[in-house]
């Protein structure tokens, strides 16, 4: 099967947020209460989408 370029760039942007997650993780041991907090709470902020982006892919399957 042969992947656009759509796909391509997509899954780019997947391997892009990968690596951001991995650098973000690097500080969190540094990081103070407040801070892991707040960051907690930016990261639900994009699980959500993750997970809404993962349900419309599912859905596509079907």
């Amino acid at each position: 099967m042969v992947a656009t370029g759509e796909l391509i760039r997509a899954m780019n942007y997947v391997d892009d947020m990968t690596a951001t997650l991995r650098r973000i993780a690097i500080y969190i041991p540094n990081m103070n209460a407040e801070e892991r907090k707040r960051l907690a709470e930016a990261l639900k902020g994009a699980q959500a989408q993750i997970g809404s982006a993962i349900a419309d892919l599912e859905k596509a399957e079907k």
